[in-house]
């Protein structure tokens, strides 16, 4: 009997390690998991990645043949700066730190960075050659955690993955699309908006979970890829998508507070590295998405 590979997600209780979890485990992996608080000590355990120790605990328990890192902050706009770095960078490089102490035979470390990193490029299209600028706390913190984990990558099989937008069911309200679906679920007459006319990715997370998948799979380490599709929308093609979906037309009022300065009208990520580590992307249309989503 051959034993199942044994894959380690932390924060396997995201929007993302939920989905992942599950795509994962209906390949035949053996799927465990960190979370804050509530852990059941079998399959999935309690870890603050701000302390190693517990990073250790977990790992000497599980002893996983592959690691995707989840685990961290990832709302923008969240509102204590110092968490970012606490959590996103060196919560990282103790998780990295306690992999290296583990001796595990490892086979494949992914951790998520964010498209975040390369702030404002001037450029419709961004590509890993490009040097990050970001200009938020939750940026800088995962270009930060980037630069620690290259430290690592004579020592771990390690790839960085810069995720652009995904969504779907479950996702939280405070994400946009999620914020849009349930306007019209609650068949809300207005919703406020910023810019109407820019255009980004966003994918499925099925697409997501597709990609993290086959990347575990590839030989490749010592990368920092994209995980995009390389499609972008604009939010007035998503709003007329949902007024088809829901069959009536919502009001939209563009709230100046929602409004950025010098936004860029368009804005994907390149897929021509992503593509020649796993073959090529096919990409879920966003009605499909957006459908699902209402209907759930």
């Amino acid at each position: 009997m051959v034993l199942a590979s044994k894959v380690l997600i932390t924060g396997i209780d995201s929007f993302t390690g939920g989905h992942l979890s599950k795509h994962l485990s209906s390949l035949g992996y053996d799927v465990y998991g960190t979370v804050i608080r509530g852990g059941d000590g079998i399959t999935c355990f309690n870890c603050d990645i701000t302390k190693v120790q517990q990073c250790k605990d977990v790992l000497s328990s599980v002893k996983p043949e592959y690691v995707i890192h989840l685990a961290g902050i990832s709302y923008v706009g969240h509102d204590n700066t110092e968490a970012f770095y606490q959590v996103n960078t060196l919560g990282t490089q103790n998780l990295l730190d306690a992999l290296v102490a583990s001796n595990s035979v490892l086979k494949k470390v992914i951790l998520a960075s964010s498209a975040t990193v390369y702030g404002d490029q001037g450029r419709e299209v961004l590509d890993e050659s490009m040097c990050p600028q970001p200009a938020n706390h939750y940026g800088i913190s995962k270009l930060a955690m980037e630069h620690a984990a290259r430290t690592f990558f004579s020592r771990l099989p390690i790839i960085i993955v810069r995720p652009f937008n995904y969504t779907g069911v479950e996702q939280p309200e405070h994400f946009l699309v999620p914020k849009i679906v349930s306007h019209f679920k609650r068949k809300e007459s207005v919703i406020e908006l910023g810019n109407l006319h820019v255009s980004r990715e966003f994918n499925d997370v099925s697409l997501a979970c597709d990609i993290y998948t086959k990347l575990l799979q590839c030989d490749t380490s010592g990368e920092i890829v994209n995980l995009c599709s390389g499609q972008a929308i604009s939010l007035m093609e998503i709003i007329e998508l949902m007024n088809t979906i829901a069959e009536y037309e919502i009001n939209v009022r563009v709230n100046p507070a929602f409004m950025r300065a010098n936004e860029i009208k368009r804005l994907v990520g390149s897929t021509i590295q992503l593509e020649q580590l796993i073959g090529k992307i096919t990409p879920i249309a966003l009605e499909q998405t957006l459908r699902t989503m209402y209907e759930a």
